[in-house]
């Protein structure tokens, strides 16, 4: 796996993700602590809200940006972007009311939006071949992971010392040494292509694409699963450990480091599988996984026959499950798009994946206050099911990478026609050469 860091462009880009990811998590935990400091008991509500907020940003942002990011150069948005976000966090130590909280949020999240889809775009055009590519995507799963159990060490320890108003500091930091290693490399600038239409057209290309592939669409079924089931973990663990077994504060961080185990055991085994199996038959049966954990551990939390040992399984077996769907979406948006419009497509996943934890996020807070863990474990479990079953009805088991076709409606002089007739060559293409020259049949 990690012979694609032989690559000095996705070397760098890889270790701006691991600095900026740090810089992240220290940023949740003093946000957090702020939230305590200005709100007191009403902490919760103040950190749920700049949650919703920071999901509405990735969803009416992302489209926005990802339907102009072709006409700026890659990587002085990048650097652009992570000194934003720099410039936000060095701000939040000095407020002093919590509508203040909200507008830097946003503001935050939003350049968030813009950067990580367009940095996700990029990685394709440096890792061209799919096993690199699959790899790296791998790696990003392993840093997401590493950060969640590495990050409020971390800050533990900082805290020791220092004052929390310090660990926005840090995510200064993170964000200034992302920016540094970005500038660092040359980054692969996808051609412009002229397209036709206004700013409506532009901005919705991406979502009109993703919407119109059959394996997109099956993607957005799995991240409904993937939301759904990540929404019961994140948001009702501490409920779980503190109020169902009734275990102290610590054992919340060792169910939560189990979820994460998993969700890092099958990142490390998964470029393996992939490079034997195709996605499809990897990701749905990942999420039917998800699905069956959820109800199975609500029918034991139902008859009172859960225990400790049980839900560090289950939270593994989620992890796992989690990991396996999520890590090879990358291969799926890269398969679907040429490069000047990746861009776009990673920009749709990104608001549309976030508009269903924005679903989940609420449904699982809001459940398990009003019904209880096993209605709440019940409900979602069954709309992660439901997810894994659509995405088998949207996505086709036939599913080529290239698909053999003839253009009926273009003249015979066209160019596209002209240079297959001339190498003597049948002609192949990928889908979004379909997107190109008629709606999708299916």
């Amino acid at each position: 796996m990690l012979e694609v860091l032989a690559s000095r462009t996705y070397r760098h880009l890889f270790a701006a993700q691991l600095i900026a990811l740090a810089g992240t998590g220290l940023l949740t935990i003093a946000l957090g602590l702020l939230a305590y400091e200005l709100a007191g008991a009403d902490a919760g509500m103040v950190l749920g809200t700049a949650l919703a907020i920071k999901m509405v940003a990735y969803v009416g942002v992302a489209p926005i940006v990802g339907a102009f990011v072709n006409r700026l150069p890659r990587r002085a948005l990048l650097v652009a972007m992570d000194l934003v976000r720099a410039a936000i966090a060095l701000l939040l130590p000095f407020i002093t009311d919590v509508w203040q909280i909200y507008v830097l949020i946003f503001l935050l999240q939003s350049a968030s939006a813009a950067f990580t889809p367009t940095f996700q775009a990029t990685i394709p055009d440096v890792l061209p071949d799919e096993k690199d590519y699959t790899r790296a995507l791998s790696l990003s799963r392993l840093a997401y992971d590493l950060e969640s159990l590495l990050s409020p060490a971390l800050a533990a320890a900082l805290l020791t010392i220092v004052n929390f108003h310090w660990l926005f500091g840090g995510t200064v930091v993170g964000f200034l040494c992302s920016a540094a290693l970005v500038l660092s490399v040359r980054l692969p600038q996808p051609a412009q292509s002229e397209r036709q239409g206004g700013i409506y057209d532009k901005t919705t290309r991406g979502l009109r694409i993703y919407l119109r592939t059959p394996r997109l669409r099956g993607l957005l079924a799995l991240n409904l699963s993937v939301a759904a089931a990540g929404a019961m973990v994140i948001v009702n663990t501490v409920v779980i450990v503190r109020g169902v077994l009734g275990l102290p504060e610590d054992d919340v961080a060792v169910a939560l480091g189990c979820f994460g185990g998993g969700s890092m055991v099958a990142a490390l085994l998964l470029p393996r599988i992939l490079d034997r199996l195709p996605d499809r038959a990897v990701m749905l049966p990942a999420a039917v996984l998800l699905g069956t954990v959820l109800l199975l551990f609500a029918a034991a939390t139902w008859s009172s026959s859960i225990s400790w040992t049980g839900l560090l399984i289950a939270w593994a077996l989620l992890g796992i499950g989690y990991s396996a769907v999520q890590t090879p979406t990358g291969r799926l948006l890269r398969r679907s798009a040429q490069a000047e419009d990746r861009p776009a497509l990673f920009a749709a996943q990104f608001a549309l994946s976030h508009a269903c934890w924005l679903l989940t996020y609420p449904m699982a807070g809001w459940l398990g206050a009003a019904a209880g863990v096993p209605a709440t474990l019940a409900v979602l479990g069954s709309i992660t099911l439901a997810g894994s079953v659509l995405a088998g009805l949207l996505w086709p088991s036939d599913d080529p990478e290239v698909i053999a076709h003839a253009h009926p409606e273009l003249p015979a002089d066209h160019p596209h026609l002209w240079q297959h007739r001339a190498s003597g060559h049948a002609h192949a293409f990928t889908i979004d050469d379909l997107h190109r020259h008629w709606p999708l049949p299916r």
